[in-house]
């Protein structure tokens, strides 16, 4: 095994033990604190599943994720004694800046039992100024080759001829990452199903950007190479992250003993969006977060029907809370999501290799 390949594997290791064993410190330090979401109850007029049972657990177990991811990508670094790069320092910023907006998030709903939390003006005011002043950061620092972290063209599996002006470049960026993000928050409604989710995207990424690593243009003439920045430290904070959200996955299955909370799901969001568009494969982070995009249009479709017809064509959206109100069971429709997540990701993956093969 390589240096490189160790410090992937490291960051992924050492991301998963922090994991693990901070996550249930955590669980502790929230409960002793009386720190638990708020659940929302059935009304004369609305109707949700039943959730009573998982009244006071703790929530704002992302501050577990994304504590380990930091602590894990600088700690790989220091052992392998590899410095870190523009792209790896511009995906833990995203991370972290979209896990503070979401701790806004959780403080209201906890503190304030306000079970909405913050107003959705506030929080995409917030994911703006996440997103902008990321994409701003990442058109900066060329390399050797004159790449940039994010480059001006729209992306499928590398850059298309499509150049967009740097205001629209922004624009783009702020609309993919306040999509993403928000999908993973609106998957973010059973127990262990976006972490799970979320999970085999990052593995995906990680082995395309080992993948991109090793068919990249740095190395000199390779037919059909790659020009993304550091994708080798792009896959370091993948693999980070998938082993945070691995080590998490244990205490967050069901029935799980801490929820990841807005702090979680906004910043996986936010690294997500940080390797689509780093990776050159922002179209792709369709198929690569296929769930995602499914909740987020079951969610679309509920609200624009009955905003134009006055019918819902759920019995609840997003979509998971639709099969628990038919009397599915939480964890046959935890499994069954992640096995379409686990076809988006591997048709996604798929499609990634193709392009390369096909020269």
């Amino acid at each position: 095994m390589g240096p490189t390949v160790k410090l992937v594997v490291l960051a992924g290791a050492l991301a998963t033990l922090f994991s693990l064993i901070g996550t249930p410190l955590l669980i502790n330090l929230l409960r002793n604190r009386g720190i638990a979401q708020a659940i929302r109850e059935s009304t004369e007029d609305v109707t949700y599943p039943e959730h009573g049972s998982k009244r006071g657990t703790p929530s704002m177990g992302g501050v577990a994720i994304v504590g380990s991811v930091v602590l894990a990508y600088f700690l790989a670094h220091l052992i392998m004694v590899r410095p870190p790069t523009a792209s790896g320092l511009l995906a833990i910023y995203l991370m972290v800046a979209m896990s503070l907006v979401g701790l806004a998030d959780d403080y209201l709903k906890i503190f304030k039992q306000r079970s909405t939390g913050i107003r959705a003006r506030t929080k995409l005011l917030g994911q703006a100024v996440a997103a902008l002043s990321f994409g701003y950061l990442a058109m900066q620092f060329p390399d050797e080759g004159g790449n940039v972290p994010v480059s001006s063209a729209i992306s499928w599996v590398r850059d298309t001829d499509w150049i967009l002006p740097s205001a629209l470049v922004l624009l783009w960026i702020w609309f993919l990452v306040t999509g993403i993000t928000n999908g993973v928050n609106l998957t973010d409604g059973l127990d262990g199903l976006a972490t799970g989710a979320a999970l085999l995207s990052f593995v995906a990424y990680t082995v395309m950007s080992i993948w991109q690593y090793g068919q990249s243009c740095f190395w000199g003439e390779i037919p059909r190479c790659y020009t993304v920045r550091d994708p080798l430290d792009l896959a370091v904070f993948a693999a980070a992250t998938a082993g945070a959200c691995f080590g998490f996955l244990w205490w967050n299955s069901s029935p799980a003993r801490i929820f990841m909370g807005d702090t979680g799901s906004l910043a996986l969001g936010g690294g997500l969006a940080a390797l689509a568009l780093m990776t050159r494969t922002e179209l792709l982070l369709g198929l690569i977060g296929g769930l995602f995009v499914l909740i987020t249009l079951s969610v679309i479709a509920q609200v624009g029907s009955y905003k134009l017809t006055g019918r819902r064509v759920l019995r609840m959206a997003p979509l998971h809370h639709h099969f628990e109100m038919k009397g599915w069971p939480e964890v046959l429709i935890v499994v069954r999501f992640w096995i379409i997540q686990g076809l988006c990701v591997g048709a996604g993956m798929a499609l990634f290799y193709a392009e390369w093969v096909r020269q």
